[in-house]
């Protein structure tokens, strides 16, 4: 596989990003927050941040990376990123994290809708059309699909990227983000985000 389709399939993971809507009981994939408890040949337990245990299985199709910190400084005019935001008491919203995708992801996922890393949460997949630096952190404009969005981007909040990884780098106590899906009782992972040397994924 040449560097520029692992690329491509590392930063497939935008479907992250992608409205997850419910539409059968095991039909929808789910976002899964937690640390790695144990792995076990082809499975890995989760214990979640709800606080339950959960195996998810790996297969040839699981597709695995690391994240990666950046500076603020990062998130430039033309970037293409997802970022989890929560409202503002003056209607606004305030980045909780912030993902830089590389040229080869730009438009995945685009756009703006409800997201679960805190209650009342969003993600935003969009291109920055400006940027506006001050002592507290950055004003982010946003555009996608013809609309446009305004996040406020404090200097504290972490801002990542991804890069390779893969099954043998899952080890007990790193922190990870999966996307799975559910068949039957048994969960299979899609995508796993795993936390390197300190950084956790933050979405």
């Amino acid at each position: 596989m040449s560097s520029r389709s692992r690329l491509l399939s590392l930063f497939a993971v935008a479907a992250l990003a992608l409205p997850m809507l419910v539409q059968a009981q095991n039909a929808a994939p789910a976002r899964i927050r937690g640390t790695v408890a144990a792995i076990s040949g082809n499975s890995v337990d989760i214990l979640t941040r709800e606080g339950k245990k959960l195996t998810l299985q790996l297969n040839d199709a699981t597709r695995y990376s690391f994240v990666k910190a950046l500076d603020l400084a990062s998130i430039k005019q033309g970037s293409f990123i997802g970022t989890a935001g929560k409202p503002t008491a003056n209607g606004g919203i305030e980045a909780l994290e912030v993902v830089v995708f590389p040229e080869e992801a730009r438009g995945s996922g685009e756009g703006h809708y409800d997201w679960d890393l805190l209650p009342g949460s969003s993600m935003t997949n969009a291109t920055v059309s400006a940027v506006v630096s001050g002592n507290a952190g950055r004003d982010l404009e946003l555009t996608y699909q013809g609309k446009s969005i305004k996040i406020q981007v404090p200097k504290d909040v972490p801002v990542v990227t991804f890069v390779p990884a893969t099954a043998q780098d899952l080890k007990p106590g790193l922190a990870v983000f999966a996307v799975a899906s559910r068949s039957g009782e048994e969960w299979k992972a899609g995508r796993l985000l795993i936390e390197k040397d300190g950084v956790k994924p933050p979405m």
